[in-house]
């Protein structure tokens, strides 16, 4: 493992290039990194970085979103059909369709949706600061929320807003039931339980709190709970232990498990950066306009 975690810190210094990980991708991908988080919060940070060679260890529209914010740096994807499955459930070519439909609508895209999409709507917005994008909008203003109807419906809950639903959701928070937090609760009825805002709000309900996974780094870091049920992808945990030594992590069962993100090795992460392959490509028009959304949610 140190011989291999070696020739990728050479390759990195060779090729000048930041290694990015997403929360939910193997210990070991984590532990390579120069920096770990969400992604749009690495996207930003590979942008400030300013490095020529972006490698980002998550899914495709991750990767995108790098290209986005750093258009003239080299992206590479080490597993190039590592995709997500709420991404491709907005087609590209149904949210065009969309658009010229309901010209008068806002359309808000969740940062989880491929470029092409992006390119046709008018702000994105994440998990974390879905509640500030949405308030920046007139509160008689009709929205359509792709591609999370769980996110849409568990703001819609939180807002009092009737935004229209698209039908795509993350298949791994969405198998989670209010009946695994009940049983892990039962098992563990002193710990917290945080969960993701992509969980269908029936199991939202059963949380003490629902938030990204930032935010459930820095909750767990600040508060004085002693205990945890994490309900989200269970590679947080590794992230989660590493920065919280003393406190107790639970997860419910069966475990959530994103296999496109476990897809990502140690051995495709060399492999990327030896031959520089799988490098993300995106026309220069389509960069422009699907960059047009993020930057105006970034300017909230």
């Amino acid at each position: 493992m140190s011989e291999i975690t070696d020739e990728i810190l050479a390759l990195k210094r060779q090729r000048g290039a930041v290694i990015l990980a997403h929360n939910y991708v193997n210990a070991e991908i984590q532990d390579i990194a120069d920096f770990t988080g969400d992604s749009l919060e690495l996207s930003i940070k590979a942008k400030n970085a300013g490095a020529g060679v972006i490698l980002f260890c998550g899914v495709r529209f991750m990767a995108e979103t790098a290209k986005l914010l750093s258009p003239s740096s080299t992206v590479l994807l080490p597993v190039p059909d590592a995709g997500c499955p709420m991404a491709d459930m907005a087609p590209a070519e149904e949210v065009k369709k969309y658009r010229d439909a309901h010209p008068d609508e806002c359309l808000v895209a969740y940062v989880n949706s491929n470029a092409g999409a992006k390119e046709c709507v008018d702000i994105c917005c994440t998990s974390g600061n879905v509640d500030k994008v949405l308030a920046s909008l007139p509160a008689d203003r009709k929205i359509m929320f792709l591609p999370d109807r769980n996110l849409g419906t568990n703001m819609n809950r939180k807002t009092g807003r009737s935004m229209g639903l698209w039908n795509g959701c993350c298949p791994v928070h969405d198998a989670v039931t209010p009946e695994m937090i009940r049983r892990v609760r039962q098992a563990h009825p002193d710990a917290e339980v945080l969960i993701h805002p992509e969980c269908r709000p029936e199991a939202v309900a059963e949380a003490d709190a629902a938030m990204s996974t930032a935010g459930i780094l820095k909750r767990v870091k600040e508060t004085s709970a002693k205990e945890f049920i994490i309900v989200t992808e269970c590679g947080i945990l590794h992230r989660l232990k590493k920065e919280n030594p003393g406190k107790k992590f639970y997860l419910v069962e069966p475990a959530p498990v994103c296999t496109d993100m476990k897809r990502i090795t140690l051995e495709s992460v060399r492999d990327a950066l030896r031959d520089m392959k799988y490098v993300v490509e995106l026309p220069s028009s389509a960069v422009e306009r699907a960059a047009k959304p993020i930057q105006a949610m970034l300017k909230i």
